[in-house]
């Protein structure tokens, strides 16, 4: 099998990654505007140049070969960045703005109730917020803040810790009235639970099996009613009665405040790392964003403080 060393086209490649993120030569057409007889002909244009099957058709269906899925996925990366870098110059054009990237549950549960208390203080400057697990490319943070988590905030120019938070198990109150033995850690194992999996870069945030263990548990055997990748969904699970969820203590603050869920123990399990606010070496020299930060880390700071007097 023979490998050209060079790049592929870059239409093909746009085609082959459209395809794969889309399920179809249709879908892949409409989005770049052409035919299905170009998105077809492209791909086979990048199969010619990699000596490869990608494409697998059974019948009217074609889907990525085994194969290309893992060459799919580094492509579909460097697509990624190409957007967010078009989508910065975009936003450059739109005017000043305040542009905050953070990971999804922590902008909707922890950052945006609070946001009430700066907005009056930014006076006509609008917030800019966008809800994503990419993280942004370092080089590109100039004009933004970044809220994350763990070591991955040592990447950018300047990072400053926000919290540290920890874990406990939280259900509605309705299913606690249904399920008293919820209040047990025996009990949950005989209970439906909410996984909470964030994806094997962040392998050591803690799950149902850490906190059994954590409670004299240990191989406990349990299924979980259903797995969640945004913490955000699985509280919203958990608020609605379908089971008990490990909940951190900042994404799950207000509804603890609303009555929409009950913490069912007061052992804490904590997080490995704490979470970042991070930001470019220019981002400062924006207006009201010095303001902004210094808002954000007094938040952060009052937030310790409550969780000390809890």
């Amino acid at each position: 099998m023979i490998v050209k060393s060079y790049l592929p086209p870059l239409r093909a490649l746009q085609a082959f990654e459209a395809f794969g993120r889309l399920g179809s030569v249709t879908g892949a057409a409409q989005e770049l505007g052409v035919t299905s007889g170009a998105i077809s002909q492209q791909l086979k244009v990048l199969e010619e140049h990699l000596s490869m099957k990608l494409i697998n058709k059974d019948g009217r269906r074609a889907a990525l070969s085994n194969e290309a899925l893992t060459y799919h996925k580094l492509i579909a990366e460097g697509f990624d960045r190409l957007r967010m870098a078009h989508t910065l110059v975009l936003r450059t054009k739109m005017g000043a703005d305040l542009k905050v990237s953070g990971l999804p549950t922590l902008l909707l549960k922890w950052l945006n109730p609070l946001l009430h208390d700066i907005q009056a203080h930014l006076n006509d400057m609008p917030l800019r917020l966008e809800a994503t697990h990419l993280e942004p490319d370092p080089n590109l943070t100039n004009d933004m803040f970044r809220l994350t988590y763990g070591s991955i905030a040592q990447r950018f120019p300047h990072a400053r810790v926000l919290f540290t938070d920890h874990s406990f198990p939280a259900c509605s109150p309705g299913f606690l009235k249904r399920h008293p033995e919820a209040r047990t850690a025996e009990g949950l194992l005989r209970l439906p639970l909410i996984e909470i999996d964030w994806g094997p870069a962040y392998s050591s945030v803690p799950r149902w099996a850490d906190w059994f263990a954590a409670n004299g548990i240990r191989d406990a055997t349990f299924k979980p009613v259903a797995v969640h990748s945004l913490s955000s969904s699985a509280i919203e699970a958990a608020a609605g009665g379908q089971g008990v969820v490990l909940a951190q203590r900042s994404f799950s603050r207000f509804d603890l405040d609303l009555g929409r869920l009950v913490r069912l123990s007061q052992d804490n399990l904590p997080m490995p790392e704490p979470y970042f606010v991070c930001w470019g070496d220019t981002t400062l020299n924006q207006p009201k964003a010095r303001e902004f930060l210094n808002w954000l880390m007094a938040t952060s700071r009052n937030y310790a403080t409550d969780e000390q007097n809890i």
